[in-house]
């Protein structure tokens, strides 16, 4: 059975590390909702945050350009080592899980949808989305609201 992109880490995940990323997600929500004025830093931390797949790519092409290397160095073993590691992003990429995302999720590294889904949150908080109710102009307003 295939899973959405958006669901596919979480499926593959423990139910514990899921709960734990989001009780950290509300923590952070409780705690902003009384310090607003810090919103905007922590967007902007937010915007440099690497989500899961980030991580999964960057691992995957230094893994593969460190066997590449070391193979034609002159020990062709090491040609192994980017068959493998691309094996398992195709891995990823069909089913969301490759032998990485344990460690990773473990390690604190969110979807882009849990990434997103704080994001919404605190500009729900700061009061982004009011401005979208009382525009005559709804869409450009919610255009404006989620890009803010």
């Amino acid at each position: 059975m295939s899973t959405t992109t958006a669901e596919r880490v979480p499926a593959h995940t423990s139910e514990e590390i899921n709960r734990r990323i989001q009780r950290q997600i509300a923590r952070r929500i409780r705690y902003y909702s009384s310090h607003l004025d810090d919103i905007p830093d922590r967007l902007r931390e937010l915007d440099e945050e690497w989500d899961i797949e980030r991580a999964i790519e960057a691992n995957a092409s230094a893994l593969a350009f460190t066997g590449v290397a070391l193979g034609s160095m002159g020990n062709r073993k090491w040609f192994a080592l980017p068959a493998l590691v691309t094996a398992f992003l195709f891995q990823h990429a069909i089913q969301g899980w490759c032998p990485p995302i344990p460690i990773l999720r473990r390690l604190g590294f969110r979807t882009a949808n849990e990434i997103e889904k704080e994001r919404m949150a605190l500009k729900a908080l700061r009061g982004d989305f009011d401005k979208v109710a009382g525009s005559p102009n709804k869409a450009e307003a919610a255009l404006q609201a989620a890009s803010a």
